[in-house]
C-alpha cells in the first residue's frame, strides 16, 4: 500500500486530464463540459482523450 506524506499538496496527486487547463480548485478556473465529447465522456466506443471519460474539463472562466 502506498501512502502520501502528509506534508505533500493534495494538489499533486491529482491527475489532469489533456484538456484540463488547471487543476481541479484552482481560483478563476471551473468545469466546463468537453468540447470533444460534448459530455458524454466517450468518443465512439472509446473514452474521450481530451478528458479521460469524465465528459468535463477544467478551464480558466471569465477573462480579459
Amino acid at each position: 500500500m502506498t501512502s502520501t506524506p502528509k506534508d505533500q499538496p493534495a494538489s499533486d496527486q491529482t491527475k489532469l486530464n489533456p484538456g484540463d487547463q488547471a487543476e481541479p480548485g484552482t481560483p478563476g478556473a471551473g468545469e466546463n463540459v468537453c468540447p470533444e465529447c460534448k459530455g458524454s465522456g466517450r468518443i465512439g466506443a472509446k473514452p474521450c482523450q481530451t478528458c479521460g471519460g469524465t465528459g468535463t474539463i477544467i478551464e480558466g472562466i471569465g477573462g480579459a
